[in-house]
């Protein structure tokens, strides 16, 4: 009895498909993981939480790639230093930001840094206009005005700040991309899981080492981290770069849209509109500027 081939015409599109089901899995993914770690504040604050996503991401990382396998010169190792530095400066700052304001808010404002590096060597004018309307977006989301919906200038300013750092962390990463991938993201997230340690255990103290604190933690890593890079992983082996980007820039809305269903935060018209401004600036950016020129936005990036 022979054994019935599958319908080339069904196969094709569905394996088409697939690596933008895992880019879209792996925001989803990331989404829900930074929203289940907002629930851990209330118990080790943001800096405990912080350093429970990157300390047990670092140890998982260095258990699958085991990084001590690959030679590390004097150079490499420094420049691992300051990767692994702004790594950790990026996601304490990031989840310092979620005390005071919404995830969706957090992230298009983060999402500034990678967009202006992205333009930092506009020429065009149509760059100019993804400059004004991230700007509009971003007008919006800044505490310039009162009212019910205003943003809290001390998290929009740590947001900001995850911005920088994020910014700092694809030039940096960009140092490193002679080096074994999985070397240089296992030693990045290790120097970042340092970085971060003194003041998850100043803020949190003995409660981090909790049994159901360590479970959720791990939980946390895994889902916002180990899933959702190694999704992105084979979503970039296949989706253009310039695309990849294009669909990456959706991020601040799957995240707002993360956190009004999981952690029941309620956005503003106003807020939507920004979100939106931010999404239509970086996608046009990346659409409108040299392949060559256009940023890896992660894997291994922000929270």
């Amino acid at each position: 009895m022979s054994t019935p081939r599958p319908n080339p015409v069904l196969t094709q599109p569905v394996l088409a498909a697939l690596p933008y089901l895992a880019l879209l899995g792996g925001m989803v993914s990331l989404s829900v993981g930074t929203s289940f770690a907002k629930q851990l504040f209330p118990v080790v604050g943001a800096e405990g939480t912080s350093t429970l996503r990157v300390g047990l991401s670092a140890l998982v990382l260095v258990c699958i790639w085991r990084p001590w396998r690959f030679r590390l010169s004097r150079d490499d190792a420094g420049r691992v230093l300051m990767y692994g530095l702004v790594l950790g400066l990026m996601n304490l700052t990031f989840y310092l930001s979620l005390r005071t304001i919404p995830l969706g808010p957090a992230i298009a404002i983060e999402f500034a840094g990678p967009l202006t590096l992205a333009l930092v060597h506009s020429r065009r004018w149509i760059h100019f206009v993804w400059i004004a309307c991230a700007v509009t977006g971003l007008g919006l989301l800044l505490p310039l005005r009162g009212g019910l919906h205003a943003l809290d200038p001390v998290g929009v300013a740590f947001a900001a700040a995850a911005g920088l750092f994020w910014a700092l962390y694809i030039i940096f990463g960009k140092r490193l991309s002679h080096m074994h991938a999985g070397q240089s993201v296992a030693l990045g997230m290790s120097t970042a899981a340092v970085v971060i340690l003194p003041f998850g255990v100043i803020s949190a103290g003995p409660a981090l080492l909790a049994p159901s604190v360590l479970l959720l933690g791990l939980g946390v890593a895994l889902v916002s981290s180990a899933l959702p890079y190694s999704l992105e992983m084979i979503a970039l082996r296949h989706i253009p770069k310039r695309t990849f980007g294009v669909l990456l820039s959706a991020e601040p809305a799957i995240g707002a849209i993360a956190g009004l269903f999981l952690l029941h935060e309620q956005l503003g018209g106003l807020q939507w509109l920004a979100i939106g401004c931010i999404v239509v600036a970086s996608i046009g950016a990346i659409l409108t500027t040299d392949p060559k020129a256009v940023p890896t936005l992660r894997p291994g990036a922000p929270a």
